[in-house]
């Protein structure tokens, strides 16, 4: 996912077949429009439909395909190959071996082992190209964010990428919009970390993670200061402590000496700098703390900024017994 695949012409997908795989939706959908593109930059007048696979027949098939009145390119998109009919997947087959050069076949799976025969059959075939959505893991997101921007002309820092992956979240479609707003607003700069804070700086789930960071690394001050500001702008301290805990039980990872757990780089970077200054024992202390905390919150007490701030003093005081 580093670099975005090249877009396909009329050359590339017109009297083949197109099939596109994986459970992200996000990227599938890109590839269709892309081969829908391609297809009316060569003729305005191309035929467009959809169908779902669920209701395909060698006879509809054949009706998708067909010339019309306008013209006699056409793009057909056929939705949730896994639940094509037995029946039909023989007809399918046939069509994908030898398919009308004038028409650019999409086949859309959505990823699992449902379908799984019918795929490996057309993937025999040398007229079908398979175009793999893959879900992204780890640094794969920061990758995406870095080839968006370069699509749209523009370059980005690894801090800013990073920065937004984490403001904005694991969600390509939303990563997309953002980046395309940040070049869009700060066109002809190579955008770095302190562009994306001026946009996304203020997002709760960004605070979240700087309240959690400053509370393990031991920073009152700034855990403090950070954690009022949420609590009076409404952020749910139950949201607050959830990335508490995530954070340490990645630190009570590292401590322990589990350090390859599929993180990317930058965040394994970030763990391994909150992680100075605990021992074992501290760390199983402090997850039992914020437990405790939690319970509180969900009931058992009634000052949820006292149970934060409490929470701040203990585990300052649990990383400096060493």
């Amino acid at each position: 996912m580093a670099a975005a695949p090249p877009k396909p012409r009329a050359a590339d997908v017109l009297g083949r077949v197109t099939l596109v795989t994986g459970k992200e939706e996000f990227l599938s959908e890109r590839t269709v429009q892309a081969v829908r593109a391609a297809v009316r930059a060569y003729d305005a007048e191309a035929e467009v439909s959809d169908a779902s696979a669920a209701e395909l027949t060698l006879a509809t098939l054949g009706e998708l395909s067909a010339p019309s009145l306008f013209s006699s390119i056409r793009c057909v998109v056929v939705r949730g190959l896994e639940n094509l009919p037995d029946e039909s997947v023989a007809g399918l087959l046939d069509y994908a071996a030898a398919p009308s050069e004038e028409v650019a076949l999409v086949l859309v799976h959505g990823g699992g082992p449902k379908g799984s025969g019918t795929l490996t059959k057309l993937r025999k075939l040398p007229t079908v190209a398979e175009h793999k959505s893959e879900e992204p893991r780890g640094r794969a997101f920061t990758d995406f964010v870095t080839s968006e921007v370069r699509a749209h002309g523009s370059r980005i820092d690894q801090p800013g990428a990073e920065f937004l992956v984490q403001a904005v979240g694991e969600n390509l479609r939303a990563l997309a919009a953002a980046a395309d707003q940040l070049v869009n607003d700060f066109q002809g700069s190579s955008l770095t970390e302190d562009h994306v804070k001026q946009y996304f700086g203020g997002r709760a789930e960004v605070k979240n993670y700087v309240i959690a960071d400053a509370m393990i690394a031991g920073n009152r001050v700034k855990a403090f200061e950070e954690l009022r500001w949420s609590l009076e702008s409404g952020t749910s301290p139950v949201y607050i402590l959830a990335t508490v805990a995530g954070q340490l039980r990645s630190v009570a990872q590292h401590v322990a000496g589990n350090r390859e757990s599929g993180m990317p780089p930058w965040k394994a970077k970030s763990i391994a700098t909150l992680a100075r200054g605990w021992s074992p024992d501290g760390v199983a202390r402090a997850i039992r703390a914020v437990a405790a905390a939690d319970a509180d919150l969900k009931g058992a007490a009634g000052d949820p900024s006292y149970t934060m701030e409490r929470l701040v003093l203990t585990l300052a005081a649990l990383r400096a017994a060493r």
